[in-house]
């Protein structure tokens, strides 16, 4: 498939699938439908080119897709009933943007029912919201493919079984679901900014899905902290995304880039929404990582760098969130207000939990190469490589690895 077709496609998923769930109210036939879309795009639109509404055509064509499996298969005859007088082909009409918005928060509330376990939330939003593969999934909590398949297979089994999954919900049953739909916002648009696999090392497309579905929080819920520190994380994070990458493609780390090519406006933005979330007083874990983001913008150059500040913030984000992953930012940070040979003593205490974690074994070996242990380090990085990398992470790792090797043979 064409890269083009695949952009297309992936940027409009989230709002075709949300449409689609509305209307078949249907995940399964939904993901089908949208699919038998892509397929029929493919060819009409390499033949014929891109129409002018691509959205408008994979919404009806999609549509019309699903309408065909069930007057076949008869298998949904309650989705039949509510249809029945609407069941031949619709003609091409352009979605309505406010709908579709409508469409995607409804979506993110059905991930996030009740009666699934917050985890499950999680995966099925990336699944379905984000349209990653279960390798994907599976790569980002640490478990095997068929586990987060199965996991997936059950979700879909309880939303299909509950009898008020597609409905708006109420104002007070957003309420007790807005922190589960804003960590799925944060967990996709982190999936976007490194995904788990495969050559692109950032997806633009989710990023922005991402700040798109946070925006629309901060719009419906204006006086929630925490969504105004969600947006602002994400901009701030979002700010560096030209930089992170050389003309080759090459992956150029956070003390290396060239500041100047950071996106000025989405940091003005995210320090204003940041400053406001700080007049609230509110207390909460996106404000504090919005606030690591913000020292790293404010600062005109790596040596510049408020690192005190930085492991002072991650060391309050780990007593909000005492998980091996917030462990390891702080302990990175510590590498460098401490030194690298503090910070790999530290790694011990969380190597047993992310042995299957690639960032970690990574990070080891930066470390102990800065140590001068280039054997181990390249023990290290291999374990990394054996993760799943990117294609530009294993270019970067390979670098290293020779690099370690050069040394080896110089001693």
């Amino acid at each position: 498939m064409s890269e083009w077709l695949e952009a297309t496609f992936s940027q409009h998923r989230p709002r075709a699938i949300a449409a689609l769930t509305r209307y078949f109210r249907d995940i399964d036939l939904a993901e089908d439908a949208f699919a038998e879309a892509c397929l029929k795009a493919v060819a009409e639109w390499t033949e014929n080119g891109r129409p002018r509404d691509g959205l408008a055509w994979l919404l009806t064509t999609a549509r019309n897709a699903g309408l065909d499996q069930l007057r076949k298969t008869r298998r949904r005859q309650d989705i039949l009933s509510r249809h029945r007088l609407d069941l031949e082909p619709v003609p091409p009409v352009p979605p309505d943007p406010d709908a579709l918005r409508d469409d995607v928060l409804r979506l993110l509330f059905i991930c996030c029912h009740p009666r699934l376990d917050p985890q499950d939330q999680i995966a099925i939003a990336l699944k379905i919201v984000g349209g990653l593969t279960v390798d994907e999934i599976a790569r980002g909590f640490l478990v095997k493919p068929k586990a987060m398949e199965q996991r997936l297979t059950r979700a879909k089994k309880k939303i299909a079984a509950s009898h008020v999954a597609f409905e708006t919900p109420t104002p007070q049953e957003r309420n007790r679901r807005l922190g589960k739909v804003s960590l799925m916002v944060y967990l996709m648009f982190n999936e976007g900014w490194s995904t788990s696999g495969g050559d692109a090392q950032i997806r633009l497309t989710l990023c922005e899905e991402a700040i798109r579905l946070a925006r629309l929080l901060v719009g419906l819920f204006p006086g929630m902290g925490e969504q105004s520190a969600l947006l602002a994380l994400l901009l701030l994070q979002h700010a560096r995304r030209d930089a992170r990458s050389d003309a080759a493609g090459r992956l150029v780390p956070l003390d290396a880039q060239d500041r100047t090519r950071w996106d000025r406006a989405n940091i003005s933005e995210g320090l204003a929404l940041l400053q406001k979330v700080e007049r609230i007083n509110h207390q909460g874990p996106y404000r504090v990582q919005a606030a690591i983001a913000a020292t790293h913008a404010r600062a005109g150059s790596d040596e510049t760098t408020d690192w005190p500040l930085i492991e002072a913030h991650y060391a309050a984000l780990y007593a909000l969130q005492p998980t091996p992953v917030v462990r390891l930012n702080l302990i990175a940070a510590q590498a460098r207000t401490l030194g690298p040979a503090a910070a790999l003593e530290r790694m011990a205490s969380v190597a047993e939990e992310l042995d299957r974690y690639r960032w970690f074994h990574a990070m080891r070996g930066s470390l102990l190469q800065q140590v001068g242990e280039p054997a181990a380090a390249i023990d290290a990085f291999e374990a990394a490589l054996a993760l799943g990398p990117t294609a530009p992470e294993r270019v970067a790792v390979e670098e290293k690895i020779a690099l370690c090797r050069k040394n080896l043979r110089q001693l």
